[in-house]
C-alpha cells in the first residue's frame, strides 16, 4: 500500500502532506532527529532517530520501497530512494526522477565546491506560496499516477 515518508526536520509542507494523505486515506511517517509535535491521528507516525547526521536519511532509504512517496529536498537521499523504486518530491514541488537525478547530484556537488571556495554564498530562495501550490499539485499528480499504475 502506498505510504508517504517525510524527511521532517526542515520540511515546510508537513501540513499539506497531512491534508492530502487524509483525503486519499494514506499513512504518513515523519522521520526526524528530534521529537516534534504531530497530529494525533492513527495514520500519522513520528519516527525519532538518533545516531548521527544521516540517521533520518538512512531510516527513510531503508524503509521506503516501490511506489512509496518520499518528501525531501535532500538530493543524495532522493537518489537512494529512487534506486529502490520510490517516488521522490521536493518541498517546492520538484519531482526527482531517474531522468533528472544525475544532473541534480552534479549541480549539488558543483555548488558545494563553489561555496567551500567562497565563490558563492547564501542558500535557497525563501519558500513561497507558489512553491506550496506547486507542491500540492505535484503530490496529487504523483499519487494519481501511482494508483493508476497499481490499479
Amino acid at each position: 500500500m502506498l505510504h508517504i515518508f517525510i524527511d521532517a526536520d526542515a520540511c515546510p509542507v508537513k501540513d499539506e502532506v497531512y491534508r492530502v494523505a487524509k483525503r486519499y486515506g494514506l499513512s504518513v511517517t515523519l522521520v526526524a532527529n528530534s521529537w516534534m509535535r504531530v497530529p494525533k491521528d492513527e495514520w500519522i507516525h513520528l519516527e525519532v532517530v538518533s545516531g548521527g547526521f544521516d540517521a533520518a536519511d538512512d531510516f527513510i532509504a531503508e524503509h521506503a520501497g516501490k511506489d512509496d512517496i518520499v518528501i525531501s529536498a535532500d538530493i543524495p537521499l532522493a537518489a537512494r530512494c529512487l534506486a529502490k523504486g520510490a517516488c521522490v518530491l521536493g518541498s517546492t514541488g520538484r519531482p526527482f526522477t531517474e531522468d533528472n537525478i544525475g544532473s541534480a547530484l552534479a549541480t549539488r556537488e558543483l555548488l558545494s565546491g563553489l561555496r567551500d571556495l567562497g565563490e558563492i554564498g547564501g542558500g535557497p530562495p525563501p519558500f513561497s506560496k507558489r512553491d506550496r501550490s506547486q507542491f500540492l499539485q505535484e503530490l496529487d499528480k504523483m499519487i494519481q499516477a501511482i494508483r493508476r499504475k497499481q490499479g
